[in-house]
């Protein structure tokens, strides 16, 4: 989580912390080579760190539609309007180099300014708190990513509720692996990286598929409602994020933790705070207050003085590391696979 700069860190990772913190990404010269792409060079003018910036996009660390090379890039697949398209990024020099293939390579381009955070304002950020501050001062490349795609965190968001990470992450990554399709790409393509299902394929899935990759009932029907309606949903992205979550909130089974989890990645909403999440409060108030029993409650009168911008200020608590230390014992894994 922590990147180049270490604080202390968390006694152990959980889904939040790991959500929140950086991938590393390590520094070089992009290999090139391979089937020629799409190119696009960007110019940010600001510090950017591609690590925290596309961080909370990758559902843990084996995750089939993200990877971050040794080579110093960033390399993602996804299910674009146009079609699956597969994008690497990488940053030298304060340049941005992007290079797209498939389908969906001119989409892909043409959004890489927002998925970077060209659309973020963070000078609307004030610290209010010296924790938050300093990591502030500690992090200039933080911006918040507008991916423009509802569906691709929809989906992995309501396989995380009410589970441990482990479990979501292995079911995001049987299912994407099992029912995707191989990422469009050249030759140096990392192995192993795949384009999320289509909608219809996703409503195609037999029950006991979602059994074996240990997705209950509850969590697999949610995202058969959702999937049904996946044109509408991702018509949100044009609206502002209230009201996206609003429309995300008439699909049973999703609620104000699962669509601010969405927004904060599909909008890269600045104010959506996530509401319901086991550790964030207790994190949240620990860091601000000294309070690690912190309900929701007491974190959002905590972050009260953020309004506006409460996702980022509970991005950069997170990347403080300054968190409880554990005193009880981890949730229970279960499996239901095996029954």
């Amino acid at each position: 989580m922590a990147g180049r700069f270490a604080p202390q860190q968390p006694s152990r990772p959980t889904r939040t912390t790991v959500r929140g913190g950086h991938v590393v990404v390590p520094g070089g010269v992009p290999r090139q080579g391979g089937a020629p792409g799409m190119t696009r060079t960007w110019v940010p003018g600001v510090p950017l760190d591609l690590g925290l910036v596309l961080g909370p996009l990758r559902r843990g660390p084996g995750d089939p539609t993200f990877r971050a090379s040794s080579d110093g890039s960033v390399w993602r697949a996804s299910r674009t309007p146009d079609g699956p398209g597969t994008l690497r990024v990488a940053l030298r020099d304060g340049v941005v180099r992007g290079e797209a293939w498939g389908p969906g390579a001119g989409w892909l381009l043409e959004h890489l300014p927002g998925l970077l955070g060209a659309d973020d304002d963070p000078e609307a950020f004030e610290p209010r708190h010296r924790v938050v501050a300093l990591t502030r001062h500690r992090r200039p490349g933080l911006r918040l990513t507008r991916t423009g795609l509802v569906m691709e965190s929809l989906i992995p968001s309501v396989l995380e509720q009410k589970v441990t990470t482990d479990e979501a992450y292995r079911a995001w990554r049987l299912l994407v692996r099992k029912f995707g399709e191989p990422a469009p790409g050249p030759e140096s393509l990392p192995q192993g990286l795949f384009v999320v299902p289509a909608a219809r394929d996703w409503a195609l899935i037999p029950s006991w598929e979602w059994h074996r990759a240990g997705v209950d009932n509850k969590r697999a029907s949610t995202i058969l409602r959702a999937v049904r309606v996946a044109g509408r949903l991702e018509e949100a992205v044009g609206l502002d994020p209230e009201r996206a979550r609003a429309r995300l909130e008439v699909v049973p089974g999703v609620g104000p933790w699962t669509s601010a989890e969405v927004v904060q990645r599909s909008h890269g909403a600045a104010d959506a705070v996530t509401v319901g999440d086991l550790h964030l409060p207790g994190i949240v108030g620990f860091a601000l207050a000294g309070d690690r029993d912190a309900d929701d409650d007491v974190m959002l009168s905590l972050l009260e003085p953020y309004a506006g911008q409460r996702h980022r200020a509970a991005r950069l608590i997170l990347l403080s590391g300054r968190v409880p230390g554990r005193r009880g014992p981890r949730m229970r894994k279960g499996d239901i696979g095996r029954l």
